[in-house]
């Protein structure tokens, strides 16, 4: 049993975690076939929504593009990288993309973005939310 559970489950027998599982899915299915998601982590801090995105080897001025359209970020980034000695030769390529919608409250025009040692961060101040629609309760009488 131990045996078929190796077998049907590459992960030393254990169930996989979901990241294991959907690495290589595409996050959009109307991504082209080839574009892999870009792994990030988002978090909000004093006020500022802060995006960081793992982009090892690739130019941010020739490779990375960055959108902001209706309050949905994207980012989008192409890699292609070459090594050789004289016995070996290896290359790595690829499209990149990823869409998160951004918090209530940050302006298109706020955005900014920087590149260091591989990390893309994109920074964002969160402004006052509209304020939702008050009901305003009806008395009777005088």
């Amino acid at each position: 049993m131990a045996s078929d559970l190796r077998r049907r489950f590459p992960f030393g027998g254990r169930w996989p975690s979901l990241p294991d599982l959907f690495e290589d899915f595409p996050a959009d299915l109307r991504l082209p076939r080839g574009t892999h998601m870009i792994r990030i982590e988002e978090s909000v801090a004093d006020g500022i929504y802060q995006l960081k995105a793992e982009l090892p080897g690739v130019d941010p001025d020739k490779d990375i593009s960055i959108s902001v359209d209706d309050g949905m970020l994207t980012v989008q980034a192409e890699r292609a990288e070459e090594k050789k000695d004289e016995q070996h030769s290896e290359f790595r390529y690829g499209s990149f993309s990823r869409s998160v919608r951004l918090p209530a409250g940050v302006r298109d025009e706020d955005v900014t973005a920087s590149y260091d040692r591989g990390v893309l961060t994109v920074r964002a101040p969160i402004g006052e939310v509209a304020k939702p629609a008050r009901k305003i309760e009806i008395t009777r009488g005088s």
